[in-house]
C-alpha cells in the first residue's frame, strides 16, 4: 500500500462498466452482494459510447436518408439535405442517455461507483489511479473479483492513431464533418458498417482487404447479397493487399496510402479488379483501420494477481469465468472470442451467479453473431456444414424474401432464411439469415434452439401476416417439404 492511500473494502470489485462489468455489478447487487465497479473513462464502456450504439445510430440515420432518396419506385421522389452536424448531435443524445441509464441503474442496485485505472497489487488488492493532477490513488482489497476491461482497436504498423489522418472505428464514429474520400483497412464487418454509412453520406470509399472476400468467415451466399450492395453504392475494393504505409500528399491535407500484395494462399478473387502490380497507391482525405480488435489485459496488471493469458492476450477461463486464481473471474471481450456485447453480458451476469453460490455457467451454443450492414446478415448455432462435421443428419429449409409479402412492401427483399436441423429428430440445430431486420428475426431462433424445439414446433407457430417473421416459420416449413409460398426441395 502507498503512504497516504484510502484504503476501502469490498466482497466484488468489478474492473470496467462495458457491458460485461456493469451487467455483472448490477446483477451482483440484485444477489445482495457488496460490490465496487472501478471505470476509468465512460459508464457502458466501448459499446455503448464509441461502438455498437453510436454506429447504429449512424446506421439508421444514412438509411433513412438513402431510402427517401431513392425510393422512386414507391413514388416517392426526394433529396434530402443532410446536415451531419445535427445528425451526430442525435446519436450524442442517445449515448449520452444510455450511459447516463447505466449509472443511474448501478447506483440504484446498490453499486458503489469509482472513477480511475485499476491495477493488480496482488491477488486480493488493486490499487485505482484517478485522472488528473493531485488525484492520487487508493487501494480496494476485495474478496472476489471481475475482470472486465474490454478490447480495444488493433493498430498495424506505420498506421498510428495519434497521426490525424488515420482512423480507427472510435475516431471515425466521432469525425465533426464528412470526408470526401476514404480508404479503410479491413472488410470485416466494422470495416463494412462504417463504408456503407459514409458512402450513404457522399463519401468516395475504396476497402483494402487482404483476403479475397469481404466479411471473412461469414458463406459467400450470406456475404454476396451485401457485396452486391455495396457495389451500388459505389463502394470500390482491392482484395488480396495489405496497407504498408501513407504520407500526405498534395496541398489541401489529402493522404496517399499505399498497398502491398498480401502473403496469402486465398489469392484474388475472380473478376476482380486490382492494380496489375505489386503495389498499390490510393488518395484519400483519411484512412479507417479496421483489421480488428485485441483484448485489453496489459493495463490492470493481471500477473500481479496470478492470472494467465493466452499468447494474444486473452484471459484463460473455465465455464464458470474463472480465471486461474480461482476467485478473480473474466467475462467479455478480455475473456475472448467471440467479442460481441451480448455474450459479455451474459458472461457477466454469470460471474455474478457463481460468486453469490448459485449454479450457473456459460453456454455458448446459441450465440446470434450479426453484422449491421446493408443488409444485415445474423447466424446462430451450427451451420450446415458443421453440424455434419459434429456427426449430424441434417435437414435445411430456406425461404427467399422475395417471396414475402412484408418484404417486397418494404422494399428490401434481398436475401434468406435458412434453417437447419437434425434430420432424424427435426431439432433446430442453427440458422442464417440475410436480409432485412435479420438482427431481430434471429432471436426465435435462438430461442428454438435453446428450447429444443424442433422445426415443427417452429413451423406450427401461427406468425401474424404480413411480417418478415413468417419467413422464418417458411423456412421451417421448407425443412419439412410443407412450404406454402416457395417451391419446396
Amino acid at each position: 500500500m502507498v503512504v497516504g492511500d484510502v484504503t476501502t473494502g469490498t466482497d466484488v470489485l468489478v474492473i470496467g462498466a462495458g457491458p460485461a462489468g456493469y451487467v455483472a455489478a448490477i446483477r451482483a447487487g440484485q444477489l445482495e452482494l457488496d460490490v465496487t465497479l472501478v471505470e476509468k473513462d465512460a459508464y457502458g464502456g466501448t459499446c455503448l459510447n464509441h461502438g455498437c450504439i453510436p454506429s447504429k445510430a449512424l446506421i439508421s440515420a444514412t438509411d433513412v436518408a438513402h431510402e427517401a432518396r431513392y425510393a422512386e419506385e414507391m413514388g416517392i421522389h426526394a433529396d434530402p439535405d443532410v446536415d451531419f452536424g445535427e445528425m451526430v448531435d442525435w446519436k450524442d443524445d442517445i449515448v449520452e442517455q444510455l450511459t447516463g441509464g447505466v449509472e443511474k441503474l448501478c447506483k440504484a442496485n446498490g453499486v458503489d461507483l469509482l472513477e480511475g485505472t485499476a491495477t493488480f497489487v496482488d491477488e486480493n488488492t488493486v490499487r485505482v489511479s484517478h485522472d488528473g493532477d493531485g488525484q492520487g490513488s487508493e487501494t480496494v482489497s476485495f474478496e472476489h473479483a471481475i475482470v472486465a476491461t474490454g478490447s480495444r482497436p488493433i493498430e498495424i504498423p506505420n498506421f498510428s492513431y495519434a497521426d490525424e489522418p488515420v482512423l480507427n472505428s472510435r475516431q471515425a464514429l466521432a469525425l465533426e464533418s464528412v470526408p470526401d474520400s476514404l480508404v479503410i483497412v479491413g472488410a470485416g464487418y466494422i470495416g463494412m458498417e462504417l463504408a456503407s454509412v459514409f458512402a450513404k453520406l457522399g463519401t468516395d470509399v475504396t476497402v483494402i482487404e487482404m483476403r479475397d472476400s469481404i466479411l471473412p468467415g461469414y458463406d459467400d451466399d450470406l456475404t454476396r447479397p451485401v457485396r452486391q450492395r455495396a457495389d451500388d453504392l459505389g463502394i470500390e475494393f482491392e482484395f488480396g493487399y495489405t496497407a504498408s504505409e501513407w504520407h500526405e500528399h498534395g496541398d489541401d491535407g489529402g493522404i496517399r496510402v499505399l498497398a502491398e500484395r498480401a502473403a496469402t494462399d486465398g489469392g484474388v478473387a475472380a473478376g476482380e479488379t486490382t492494380d496489375t502490380g505489386d503495389a498499390l497507391s490510393l488518395e484519400a482525405d483519411s484512412v479507417l483501420v479496421a483489421v480488428g480488435r485485441e483484448p485489453v489485459s496489459d493495463t490492470p496488471d493481471l500477473a500481479a494477481a496470478g492470472v494467465e493469458t493466452d499468447e494474444r492476450g486473452f484471459v484463460e477461463t473455465d465455464s464458470q469465468a474463472r480465471t486461474s486464481t480461482e476467485h478473480i473471474f473474466a467475462v467479455g471481450d478480455v475473456a475472448g472470442e467471440p467479442m460481441l456485447a451480448h455474450k459479455s453480458s451474459a458472461e457477466g451476469a454469470v460471474a455474478a451467479a457463481v460468486i453469490a453460490g448459485e449454479p450457473a455457467a456459460i453456454d455458448h451454443q446459441a450465440i446470434p453473431a450479426v453484422v449491421f450492414t446493408d443488409p444485415e446478415i445474423a447466424t446462430i448455432g451450427l451451420s450446415e456444414a458443421e453440424a455434419i462435421d459434429s456427426g449430424f443428419e441434417t435437414v435445411t429449409g430456406q425461404f427467399p424474401f422475395q417471396a414475402s409479402g412484408r418484404a417486397l412492401t418494404t422494399g428490401e427483399s434481398d436475401g434468406f432464411v435458412t434453417v437447419v436441423a437434425d434430420a432424424e429428430a427435426g431439432y433446430v440445430l442453427g440458422a442464417s439469415i440475410v436480409g432485412p431486420e435479420a438482427s431481430e428475426l434471429i432471436a426465435e431462433l435462438g430461442l428454438a434452439i435453446e428450447l429444443g424445439a424442433t422445426l415443427e414446433d417452429v413451423a406450427s407457430t401461427v406468425h401474424a401476416h404480413p411480417t418478415l417473421s413468417e419467413s422464418v416459420m417458411e423456412a421451417a416449413e421448407n425443412a419439412l417439404g410443407e412450404a406454402i409460398h416457395t417451391l419446396n426441395r
